[in-house]
């Protein structure tokens, strides 16, 4: 028996000879729907009963309630027979299988870059479900074209943040909870400066501001799979140029609703801690801050004056030429 938890969908495949051992044929398979029903396939010379259940028809499929703490999502599923009848009663049916799907529900992310690439990236694994979340940082406020190298911005001019849930698609709301920037690549790094953007998905620093997107996918922190956002380009007082960035996110179910959008009507610092257990370590970077253009020095105006000094010396040099001259013949004259 195995159970196979998708981006989109949950599977069980069960050797058949379990089910002839019990004497139930595979007509008689079906969920707590009796709609939702298997069918045989062969696989490596073995006949097996599949049953393919996507994420949109769980609840119509008869899936239980979906339960939830702080690290995962757990979906549940009932595969059984149909149950036998004796005369005029019902028995509880043979075949009654429970099986379970667990998906990552919180996650800890980072932006700590040395990379050139165009976004920053990683996947996530539990049981056999794979989730990403991508950042990236992008040109202007249209959203539409990325860096495609580490970014160089001007002081003062807007920095534009995007995360996104890319798989799987359209099924957790995303909720940022703190951003901040470090002088290091280690994002927990104290040897340096740190300065804080977001706290607990709520604004900390007076120039940043989230963006809402065109469409539903992008919105307020906590409302859709995509959260975007912009803060004014800084420097430390110390050190290098750049900058890199971090970020912790939460992924949500669209169930949660208001739940997973944050209240921003105090905010109660802390600090950031990554959680061994929870790997979740994006990298990308530097965001290198562009510095002002040096002057250029006139050399022109350099040449003329040493072009005026030899000019006036040989003027003189000539005057001094011609007056002794005129002396000379003054006194052959006499």
């Amino acid at each position: 028996m195995n159970v196979t938890c998708g981006k989109d969908y949950i599977s069980i495949l069960v050797d058949e000879e379990f089910f002839n051992y019990y004497n139930v044929g595979v007509e008689s398979l079906h969920l707590t729907n009796t709609s939702c029903r298997g069918h045989r396939e062969e696989i490596s010379g073995s006949t097996y009963v599949i049953l393919r259940t996507p994420m949109d028809q769980y609840a119509a499929c008869g899936g239980k309630p979906v339960e939830k703490n702080i690290t995962h999502i757990v979906y549940t599923l009932t595969l059984m027979s149909d149950p036998p009848t004796y005369g005029n009663i019902v028995r509880h049916p043979v075949v009654h299988i429970e099986y379970k799907c667990v998906y990552p529900y919180i996650r800890r992310l980072s932006l700590a870059f040395p990379i050139l690439s165009f976004s920053s990236k990683r996947m996530f694994k539990v049981d056999e479900v794979d989730a990403k979340v991508e950042m990236s940082l992008f040109q202007d406020h249209t959203f539409s074209e990325a860096f495609t190298s580490a970014p160089t911005i001007k002081l003062g001019d807007q920095v534009y943040v995007q995360i996104q849930v890319t798989e799987p698609e359209d099924f957790f709301n995303l909720k940022v909870n703190e951003c901040w920037a470090t002088q290091s690549a280690k994002p927990n790094d104290k040897s340096g400066f740190v300065h804080t953007m977001l706290v607990n998905g709520c604004i900390n620093d007076k120039t940043t501001t989230f963006v809402n997107g065109t469409s539903h996918y992008a919105g307020r922190n906590g409302e859709g799979s995509t959260v975007r956002y912009s803060f004014d380009m800084f420097r430390f007082v110390n050190g290098p140029d750049s900058v890199y960035l971090h970020c912790t996110v939460h992924l949500c179910t669209p169930e949660d609703g208001e739940s997973c959008t944050p209240e921003c009507k105090s905010i109660a610092k802390r600090e950031v801690v990554l959680d061994e257990q929870s790997q979740g370590l994006l990298s990308y970077g530097p965001i290198k801050r562009e510095l002002p253009e040096r002057p250029v020095p006139n050399h022109l105006a350099l040449i003329l004056p040493f072009g005026v000094i030899w000019a006036l010396g040989i003027f003189l040099l000539i005057l001094i030429s011609v007056a002794k001259a005129g002396n000379r013949r003054r006194t052959t004259n006499r």
